[in-house]
């Protein structure tokens, strides 16, 4: 990575609607950054440590979020007037919160997402390559391995959870223009392993479940993100690995070591490398190549 400061992003001001009788969503911009993110976080956070009588859930996303609320509790204009509040309240440069950080071991080119990949290649680009050959070469890499390199490179932040239960959104933390970027498939694939690390847009994304799916496949992950049972250790307080506003480094492991964490994970033995960090975005801003030195030191 470059050292130079990451260039900030000027905000408009945030879009207010009401969703039925129950929700309010807000965007804070038409498309990702990481001033529009950071924004989100911090809003949702702050939500979370006031306590509203009312509120049910929130759910921060890339450049906007989604409150549910009781409208028995709490008005829909009352909630908007606090949140009002909070966006002219708050100034990412100045705020911080806290972030954990997971090691995520990746088996690229592994036989299950390849096998996949190989069934639906009439729906892809480019039929005649592999997903991971594709993406290197439409973003100028000279071989897989220096794509997987830069992939694994910068840790990656969790933006949002959803569209399946527990399917972590990640925005690699580097400058715009060193952002990989692939389109997802020409049509969706009817099948996708679970714990398959796909990436499309600008984002990866982990497939908790096996389902259909439409990103570039790359490898899988030993690891789990969703434990629906939590007989897991790490998933005591929730069922969903990662939370929005965490970090994951993703680091590339070997057919042997992806087997002891799996039986590891089956036995239920296995316990996270993870610790926490108190994620300053002014310092990542400033300089994102140290920041994110020090962010995977506390793991290594």
């Amino acid at each position: 990575m470059t050292e130079t400061e990451i260039k900030r992003q000027q905000l408009p001001s945030p879009r207010y609607e009401y969703g039925g009788d129950d929700y309010v969503f807000v965007e804070l911009d038409e498309e990702m950054s990481f001033d529009a993110n950071f924004k989100a976080q911090a809003i949702t956070q702050e939500i979370r440590n006031r306590d509203l009588s009312g509120i049910i859930e929130v759910a921060p996303a890339n450049a906007s979020y989604l409150i549910q609320f009781d409208p028995k509790q709490l008005h829909a204009n009352a909630l908007i007037e606090e949140l009002q509040t909070l966006e002219s309240g708050i100034d990412i440069t100045d705020y911080q919160w806290d972030a954990t950080v997971y090691d995520i071991p990746i088996l690229y080119e592994d036989p299950w997402t390849h096998e996949t990949l190989m069934e639906f290649r009439e729906r892809h680009q480019d039929p005649d390559a592999t997903d991971l050959e594709y993406s290197a070469r439409i973003n100028g890499f000279e071989s897989v391995q220096s794509f997987i390199d830069h992939h694994t490179g910068a840790p990656h932040m969790v933006t949002m959870v959803g569209f399946v239960p527990g399917l972590p959104f990640c925005f690699q933390m580097r400058p715009r223009e060193e952002q990989i970027e692939v389109p997802k498939y020409e049509q969706p694939r009817t099948a996708t392993p679970s714990r398959a690390v796909g990436f499309g847009g600008a984002f990866t994304a982990i497939y908790p479940v096996q389902g259909a799916g439409g990103y570039q496949l790359y490898g899988r992950t030993p690891v789990e993100v969703l434990n629906v049972e939590q007989e897991l250790a790490d998933f005591d307080e929730s069922m969903v690995l990662p939370n929005p506003g965490d970090l994951l480094n993703f680091r590339q492991i070997d057919r042997d070591e992806y087997d002891a964490i799996r039986e590891e994970i089956e036995s239920g033995t296995y316990r996270y490398t993870k610790d926490t960090v108190e994620f300053q975005p002014h310092e990542f801003f400033k300089n994102p190549t140290r920041y994110n030195e020090r962010i995977v030191e506390v793991i290594s």
